[in-house]
């Protein structure tokens, strides 16, 4: 069995696009040929169903049941294959693409055992988690107060969830909070958000759309490109965005995303960071 985070393993989803079952591109016969060619394995045997019959089921499988080597040569070979699927499309990779890219590798060589020398001083979700964040009063943040009301009440439910072990509520609290706080202060600095060259427009009519249109993906990448995020909490925070679309039941049956504890404390911490990170530049 592979040394897999929790944490871990959600990066390795989202970048290897394991949502719905899928991997990638691969067909069923190709994603059994890579398999092959690299490892002579073939994840179609039964050995690799205890999940499930996706593609996606059958790759968690593989991560449970093989050891640390193999799996970390696994996560190599097929972030080649994202990129050079990227390439072959045309598609240029975004800052959170380049952050997917370097934590997947770096957690095939914590598997290999290899040090990477070029990432050594890249900070990890490790590093993150250990920094010590104060949790900052949201009226520094200067948004509307009878919504500050309901975010306390939130937050305090959030540090509740973590020290009665409830995940799941946790994870879903802290993306809403962190939705709620940037939808204040866009509302707030309402002509910085709708002139900023990356606000989500309508297509038909390239006009920006109203802020109950936007995702929290938008919040979070136009207030990074405002400078009112960092480029470390910009990533986390679109962790934290995952999360929390496991809200919707159907989405979590089929990731089969079961958080624990752990996943709980990073979305706290993402939060914090956020708050931090706006608290000082707002």
């Amino acid at each position: 069995m592979a040394d897999l985070k929790q944490s871990e393993k959600l990066i390795l989803e989202k970048i290897f696009r394991m949502e719905g079952g899928y991997v990638l591109d691969f067909s069923n016969q190709k994603f059994h040929q890579f398999i092959f060619d690299n490892f002579k394995i073939n994840i179609y045997s039964e050995r690799y169903s205890i999940n499930g019959d996706s593609k996606a089921n059958r790759l968690r499988a593989f991560w449970s049941l093989e050891n640390n080597h193999v799996v970390g040569k696994l996560i190599l070979e097929m972030t080649e294959i994202w990129k050079t699927e990227m390439i072959l499309k045309g598609v240029s990779a975004t800052e959170n693409d380049n952050s997917l890219e370097r934590e997947a590798i770096r957690i095939s060589d914590k598997l290999r055992g290899v040090v990477n020398q070029n990432l050594k001083k890249e900070e990890t979700v490790d590093d993150f988690l250990s920094k010590d964040f104060e949790v900052v009063s949201l009226e520094k943040l200067k948004i509307d107060g009878a919504v500050i009301d309901v975010l306390d009440a939130r937050i305090i439910e959030i540090k509740n969830s973590i020290k009665s072990k409830s995940p799941l509520s946790c994870v879903i609290l802290c993306g809403s909070v962190l939705e709620g706080i940037l939808l204040g202060i866009a509302s707030s600095k309402m002509r910085e958000y709708n002139q900023c060259s990356i606000s989500p427009k309508n297509k038909e009519t390239q006009k920006v759309l109203a802020f109950n249109d936007w995702t929290l993906s938008n919040f979070i990448d136009v207030s990074h490109n405002l400078g009112l995020l960092g480029l470390d909490v910009k990533k986390y925070s679109h962790s934290l965005r995952d999360f929390r679309n496991y809200i919707h039941p159907y989405q979590q049956m089929t990731s089969r995303f079961n958080p624990d504890i752990e996943t709980a404390k990073i979305s706290w911490q993402v939060l914090k960071a956020a708050i931090t990170d706006l608290s000082k530049n707002v």
